[in-house]
């Protein structure tokens, strides 16, 4: 690996260390609020990046040229839930604060990058830094969102599904991570459901950047 290759590999760890930080933050605060403070007792309710990051998943591979990330997981407890709120719906709504997260993030890269050409604040490194963190955070979110273990998307359809699925669910959960290892790995029909919501993220993004930019 060259330095020329190097430095733009770092430049990407910068958005992705911050936008996995926000994602678990988002998993914790919204425990949190839900009465679990299991999260915050361990201190990762916190947008420190360092109390989020692996150092494997968050630097090291991305370092090397490899397009995906991951952040060290905050536990939720649904058992210190509000009395109020069913296990099955605080984990649902824990569940999807991440991905949600991710979409406000990319939607602020969009914003800004368009007060920036209103304004005539064009600077070719920042914006390049915001285009990389939208595609990056509209990829984090569509991928978390995903019913595979152990996927944000899996907590949510595993609310959703009614209890006579449970077994065959608790099967399936077994392969899981093979299934997302050879979703990234090998070309499949699954990776055109990414890349029809990104596709369709960007376009609107497109038009929202000009209609901020008065382009």
């Amino acid at each position: 690996m060259n330095r020329e290759s190097l430095l733009q590999n770092a430049a990407y760890v910068i958005p992705l260390v911050l936008s996995l930080s926000v994602h678990e933050w988002a998993h914790a605060w919204s425990a949190f609020r839900l009465g679990d403070d299991t999260a915050a007792r361990l201190g990762r309710l916190t947008l420190n990046p360092f109390m989020h990051i692996d150092p494997i998943g968050s630097v090291i591979l991305p370092l090397l040229g490899i397009p995906f990330g991951w952040a060290r997981p905050v536990p939720v407890n649904p058992a210190r839930f509000d009395p109020k709120v069913k296990p099955r719906t605080g984990m649902m709504i824990t569940a999807s604060a991440g991905p949600i997260s991710n979409f406000v993030l990319a939607l602020a890269c969009v914003v800004l990058t368009g007060v920036m050409r209103r304004f005539s604040l064009e600077h070719d490194a920042v914006e390049q830094l915001l285009l990389m963190g939208f595609r990056l955070n509209i990829g984090l979110a569509v991928f978390n969102l995903l019913p595979i273990p152990p996927l944000d998307g899996s907590r949510v359809a595993e609310g959703l599904m009614p209890l006579t699925l449970r077994p065959a669910w608790e099967r399936f959960t077994r392969f899981g991570p093979l299934l997302l290892l050879a979703i990234l790995v090998f070309p499949s029909p699954l990776q055109l459901v990414l890349w029809w919501p990104m596709g369709q993220a960007y376009r609107l993004a497109h038009g929202l950047l000009n209609v901020i930019a008065g382009s």
